[in-house]
């Protein structure tokens, strides 16, 4: 039963973390049909990024001290990229190059929703095998 409880916790980290995803692209594409100005754009979107960051560490922690080793190797790289650039000092979206690179900031966004994706699948078979185990137990 724990297990389930484990996976479940997940769940819900992964789809918090997807949100927070879809907020930013919302942001990127009210700028891109302006609906909204550059500086309230980005003011908006680099409030989530450090929350986003932190919650996809607690989800990597998470798995390592729950022991499922798989899902953190897979949430690795994700943690890597973020590592890497806030490291680099490039996590923040710029007011003033907003416009220029606004089709990059996209598909970076773009990729790490496939990316929370595929994990939320994985998570979800997982939670529905746990399930069914603990229903034969």
């Amino acid at each position: 039963m724990l297990d389930i409880f484990i996976w479940l916790i997940s769940f819900f980290i992964i789809i918090a973390i997807i949100v927070l995803l879809i907020y930013q692209l919302t942001c990127l594409a009210d700028l891109e049909f302006d609906f909204i100005n550059p500086y309230d754009s980005s003011s908006r979107i680099n409030k989530v990024v450090l929350p986003e960051f932190f919650v996809q560490g607690f989800l990597c922690l998470f798995y390592l001290v729950t022991g499922h080793w798989f899902m953190s190797l897979l949430c690795t790289p994700y943690l890597y990229y973020n590592v890497k650039v806030y490291m680099s000092k490039q996590h923040l979206v710029d007011v003033t190059e907003i416009f220029n690179s606004l089709n990059r900031e996209k598909n970076r966004r773009y990729y790490k929703l496939a990316y929370l994706v595929i994990l939320l699948f994985i998570s979800l078979f997982w939670i529905i095998f746990s399930a069914l185990e603990y229903e034969d137990d």
